[in-house]
């Protein structure tokens, strides 16, 4: 006896040494492809044709004024030592300064909370439309609504977020005129108004909520299939109490899985969302920088954004790893 319990203890430190070790190599490839996108980045918007500092200047500027002003941001250093540079202020939460001097920290400080509001709010409306459609799906698969989300879904799942962005401006602002077009800033540097959240949240969710309700449903339909929901309904339980009680807590960590991939591409898609609707995010940012061809900033709004998909497919794997652990 005493050996069999030292042989499961032993294996089980094993394992669980096993597991840390996987978990440390996943958090390096993500952190080593991070930094290499980061390079490529970099070296991409160097490539681009104009010069930022004789943009942000303007015509009249000389040569020599040119020069001096990328001297004084060290734009004059070979590309490998400046991104080394950039590195190495990061390290130390110093994103660096934009060609136009301001503080890039800042401007993250102003405009990324924003784009976590936004991201928020677009999940919240994917998780809903998840569970009520999936499990809808699930109840009545041969009712009305199962056969509306089976092509609807696919459908919505092909269709890029600007496209759906700018069906949504047609239709819901230009053609019903029920929300606006145009997100305005308050002094603060948030929406004015919580209508202006509307069309752009949806633009995000759409997509998102298409592929998370068929996520919802196969593993809900997986779940319903298990020997112990059909004893309950034999012995007569109502289907809303076997959906909450018996089906949904066995599906609920690989639809939370689903739910937390969807969240970093949710931060993806932001960015493009914000532009069309010229929201105050983070993609604004990205899209004035790449017009003063500020490295930079751009390689900064990568990597916050990069930080926290990365974060989110992290949470995605340790919750796969986890339930895959508890089938064993």
């Amino acid at each position: 006896m005493d050996v069999g319990v030292t042989t499961a203890v032993r294996a089980g430190s094993a394992r669980r040494r096993r597991a840390g070790f996987g978990v440390l190599r996943v958090v390096g490839q993500r952190l080593l492809t991070l930094l290499v996108v980061l390079f490529v980045v970099w070296a991409a918007v160097d490539l681009l044709p104009g010069n930022g500092v004789a943009a942000v200047l303007g015509r009249d500027a000389t040569p020599a004024q040119i020069a001096a002003r990328e001297h004084a941001l060290g734009l004059d250093r070979p590309l490998p030592v400046r991104f080394a540079s950039w590195l190495g202020g990061l390290c130390t939460g110093d994103f660096g300064t934009t060609v136009r001097g301001t503080s890039i920290n800042a401007l993250l400080d102003t405009k990324f909370p924003n784009t976590l509001l936004l991201g928020g709010l677009a999940l919240a409306v994917t998780a809903l439309a998840a569970l009520a459609g999936g499990a809808w799906w699930t109840m009545r698969p041969r009712g009305p609504v199962a056969r509306v989300l089976g092509p609807a879904t696919t459908m919505v799942i092909a269709i890029p977020e600007f496209v759906i962005a700018t069906l949504l401006v047609f239709v819901f602002s230009l053609g019903a005129g029920w929300f606006p077009a145009v997100t305005q800033a308050d002094h603060a540097g948030r929406p004015a108004q919580w209508s202006m959240l509307v069309l752009p949240v949806l633009a995000l969710a759409i997509p998102q909520s298409g592929w998370n309700i068929r996520v919802t449903r196969a593993a809900l339909a997986e779940a319903a299939a298990l020997p112990h929901v059909h004893a309950a309904e034999l012995d007569g339980l109502p289907p809303r109490r076997i959906m909450t009680h018996h089906i949904l807590p066995l599906a609920a960590p690989t639809i939370v899985a689903s739910l937390v991939t969807s969240a970093g591409m949710l931060l993806g898609g932001a960015l493009v969302v914000e532009t069309i609707f010229n929201y105050p995010g983070i993609g604004s940012v990205l899209a004035s920088s790449v017009t003063d061809r500020d490295a930079s900033v751009i390689v900064s709004v990568v990597a916050v954004t990069g930080a926290a998909i990365t974060l989110a497919l992290l949470l995605a794997d340790a919750l796969r790893a986890w339930v895959v652990r508890g089938r064993l």
